[in-house]
């Protein structure tokens, strides 16, 4: 699905023109949807919506929120705020389309085309390759995954008026190492006006000193998870929804064989994008870039990172990704124990000779256990401290630690509750099928 996202506050005049137009240049393409959040507007948009959109929020191609809390124009909280109403419909892109754009005719399902490929994001140049420019207002149209919104923490807060929030947000979306592509020329068109309208919106700030200057991110994340958040109401409805913080990332930390690739799974029904143990050279790069360096490329671009080297890393993960959730998967220790015994057994696990021919998995095994080969006692006994160790270190915050027992029938309703999402209407994804690596 394919979701505009627009804030509208005191350019009502603009939404007007722009609102009919895009949607019916779009009604062509069923799997797409406008969102559109009154950030406390001075005028009656409100009004205007019940009045001439009453059958596009009927049919659900328009979803109206209202945010009256807000006192003055913030221009990345604003986009913020719209991507996380935007998120509430369960996009596959979100699009940001500003109240005074066009989208052009076909725009949706040009967008849905592009992203049939993975690892890139839309975006619009100030400059035409002729030296010209493109419309005022359009440099702003940028559309990514919702995944990657995730994953980069949406637009950089610092910016709250009108400057180079969208170019810090591209910048950052680079580092996750997606490909920008441009946005084709029949796509667009904004309303023509001059920057005295873009800055009335901005009376708490004075001079030239209102655009704060672009520094080229260090770090593809803002934000930390406290991003967009306040309290919307939906399609006119006085039942207040809450956008609260988002975890920055989220980590399995329990050991191998605790069902980490259930939980994989099921951060994958969850819609995040998980990883695990996607290959030992994979794993290395984390290992290697978190211990060098106190944070890791490789790691963030997954939202969701389950089994080795993630358990071992815990505490620097924590103080890297502030704002992060922790799971501790856990079994009972004979069940554990003969589920580890079996994976070191050629006999049981066909990928276990692959150990030999690949160096990283013998040497993470030799980090946690201090051996290379079984041992019932000294696996046990690791396994019980980096469980107790894990307990300690989170003792002060519970809000950030789940312990999730998997021979308990631990599952959805604990996962669920944990991170804010609905419990998703299919079984717990048990998996406990022997595969390459861990």
């Amino acid at each position: 699905m394919i979701v505009f996202a627009t804030t509208c506050r005191n350019r009502e005049q603009h939404l007007k023109q722009t609102l009919p137009k895009n949607l019916a240049d779009n009604a062509k393409f069923p799997d797409c949807k406008f969102i559109l959040v009154d950030y406390n507007s001075e005028y009656d948009l409100q009004q205007y919506i019940a009045t001439y959109h009453v059958e596009d929020i009927l049919s659900g191609r328009l979803v109206f929120y209202s945010f009256p809390s807000a006192k003055n124009f913030k221009m990345a909280h604003a986009k913020n705020l719209a991507h996380r109403c935007a998120l509430l419909e369960n996009p596959d892109v979100i699009c940001n389309l500003d109240g005074d754009n066009y989208t052009g005719e076909y725009f949706a399902e040009y967008l849905a085309e592009q992203f049939e490929e993975k690892n890139i994001f839309m975006w619009t140049r100030v400059k035409r390759d002729d030296g010209g420019r493109w419309p005022q207002g359009c440099n702003g149209r940028i559309a990514v995954t919702a995944g990657d919104f995730l994953k980069v923490g949406g637009y950089d807060e610092k910016y709250e008026a009108w400057g180079p929030d969208d170019r810090d947000f591209n910048a950052r979306l680079c580092l996750l190492e997606l490909e920008p592509r441009e946005i084709a020329e029949q796509f667009i068109a904004a309303v023509s006006h001059n920057n005295k309208m873009r800055f009335k919106d901005y009376p708490h700030v004075q001079g030239a000193a209102y655009i704060k200057k672009f520094a080229e991110p260090t770090s593809p994340i803002a934000g930390f998870g406290n991003f967009g958040c306040g309290t919307v109401y939906r399609n006119f409805s006085d039942e207040p929804i809450e956008l609260c913080p988002l975890p920055t990332r989220i980590f399995g930390i329990g050991m191998h064989k605790t069902g980490t690739t259930s939980l994989h799974h099921a951060f994958e029904i969850l819609g995040y994008d998980s990883a695990h143990w996607k290959s030992a050279h994979w794993a290395k790069a984390i290992w290697r870039e978190m211990n060098a360096l106190g944070y890791s490329r490789t790691l963030e671009k997954s939202y969701a990172l389950c089994d080795l080297p993630i358990p071992l890393l815990y505490e620097q993960l924590d103080r890297a990704y502030p704002g992060s959730k922790f799971i501790l998967t856990i079994r009972r220790e004979d069940s554990w124990l003969a589920s580890v015994e079996r994976h070191w057994n050629p006999e049981c696990n066909p990928f276990r000779s692959t150990w030999d021919t690949d160096p990283f998995s013998h040497r993470i095994h030799q980090i946690i256990y201090g051996r290379k080969d079984f041992d019932a006692a000294t696996f046990l006994a690791r396994y019980r401290r980096h469980n107790e160790e894990v307990k300690k270190y989170f003792a002060d915050r519970p809000e950030d630690l789940l312990i999730l027992d998997m021979d308990y029938g631990a599952g959805w309703p604990e996962l669920c509750e944990f991170l804010g999402k609905p419990i998703p209407n299919v079984p717990y994804p048990h998996k406990f099928r022997l595969r390459a690596g861990k």
